[in-house]
């Protein structure tokens, strides 16, 4: 998990002190901290999508891309991730972009474009999906 986390510092140069605090705090805000050491196979799914999250905004960069955070779990837990997300996202000024099918992922969403036919049609939130 800690490598998987520290990784776009490392690859940036940034894994310096300041760096190894940023994932611990990245860690603690979606509740992995305590599981730094297990390794992949020892996560659930959902776990999995926390520490991507964790990796995603470790760096903190302006804008975060997100393709189907939620399309491999249950929905109780892709509940919860989405609400991490939007949590850690909204929270910290950031600008996400959320490519889903699903309609109420879309409805964490200020604005929505959805492709129909090969062309773009934009809703504005909230969305109702059809």
């Amino acid at each position: 998990v800690w490598e998987n986390v520290v990784l776009p510092l490392d690859l940036t140069g940034k894994l310096n002190g300041h760096g190894n605090e940023r994932a611990a705090e990245m860690l603690q805000a979606v509740g992995l901290l305590n599981r730094r050491g297990a390794f992949p196979d020892r996560l659930s799914g959902g776990e999995q999508q926390r520490v991507a999250i964790a990796r995603a905004l470790v760096h903190d960069p302006l804008v975060v891309l997100a393709d189907e955070p939620t399309g491999n779990l249950d929905e109780e837990t892709g509940k919860s991730i989405l609400a991490l997300v939007d949590r850690l996202t909204r929270g910290a000024g950031k600008n996400l972009i959320l490519v889903t099918h699903s309609a109420e992922a879309a409805g964490y969403a200020d604005r929505v474009v959805t492709l129909r036919d090969g062309k773009f049609d934009e809703q504005h939130a909230p969305w109702q999906g059809d």
